[in-house]
């Protein structure tokens, strides 16, 4: 039996007892919480390992380590122990990303060892909403985005994915993950576009999907057509198929020196209910 606290990489029996956990903060957790729904917690199928931080025999906190190191409803004493068992594994991540408190605890811990970071985010509003704003009209353009279709949106998300982290998604193996990943999503009937001629005006996707709540990422505007309106427009669409469709409660997050975005997605109904924080390597 375990007492006082402990920490361990959890194992597939272990479902249940991380499901809880995640499931206490749906929309914050997100993202993980689909994963975890999709490929439970082999760590071949699930893409990396959950750590479980327990204390009196009970799972009280979370760490997704992965291509992104993500605690996850993580207690102080919580984040130091995933970050000594961080620093003995070694940085195999890209990034850390996560609410703001925890993440922040966690680099203060790893950066001695792991620093410098290429960039740290370290305000990234979290976004939410139930409801679509009556004041925008959805883009009736925006739609979902067909199988077919993938090599008209991908140049849109190499761009998009380019101008949001810094380096383009086709280094390192050529773009075969992420290719992958964006026919995932098209494929669920989660990526959503405008396209004129041939070409993505706007483009926006549903990235992680549960019953509770869902998560919108990889907004895009083509720069010859920003400061039109379409992000707006666009986003309320995407938001229509979200509430419809995924789940009842719609997020996102974003960077808090984007200023423009910020009011966009207030417009169409999101408010701010927390902070989410990136460590890019």
């Amino acid at each position: 039996m375990l007492t006082q606290t402990t920490t361990r990489v959890l194992e597939p029996s272990d479902l249940g007892a991380a499901l809880a956990v995640l499931e206490s903060e749906p929309v914050a957790n997100a993202f993980v919480t689909s994963r975890v729904r999709i490929a439970g917690l082999d760590p071949w199928r699930l893409g990396g390992e959950m750590w479980g931080w327990y204390a009196d025999g009970r799972l009280r906190s979370l760490c997704y380590s992965g291509a992104n190191l993500v605690p996850i409803c993580a207690t102080p004493e919580a984040v130091r122990a995933f970050a000594d068992r961080a620093r003995r594994a070694g940085r195999r991540c890209s990034s850390i990303v996560g609410p703001a408190e925890p993440t922040a605890q966690l680099w203060r811990l790893l950066e001695p060892g792991w620093g410098p970071a290429r960039e740290v985010r370290a305000n990234q509003p979290l976004m939410v909403t139930e409801s679509p704003s009556a004041d925008v009209t959805p883009d009736p353009l925006v739609r979902r985005i067909r199988k077919d279709e993938m090599d008209v949106l991908m140049p849109a998300c190499v761009a998009m994915f380019t101008e949001e982290v810094g380096i383009s998604p086709l280094a390192g193996d050529g773009g075969l993950l992420y290719q992958a990943r964006v026919a995932e999503l098209i494929g669920a009937g989660r990526s959503f576009a405008r396209i004129e001629n041939g070409k993505v005006l706007f483009k926006a996707e549903i990235g992680a999907a549960t019953s509770q709540a869902c998560q919108i990422q990889g907004v895009w505007v083509a720069p010859e057509h920003r400061g039109r309106g379409l992000s707006e427009a666009g986003m309320a669409a995407v938001l229509r198929y979200a509430l419809a469709d995924v789940a009842p409660v719609v997020s996102l997050y974003v960077n808090d020196y984007n200023t423009p975005a910020r009011r966009a997605y207030a417009r169409v109904g999101f408010r701010e209910t927390g902070a989410f924080m990136s460590v890019l390597f």
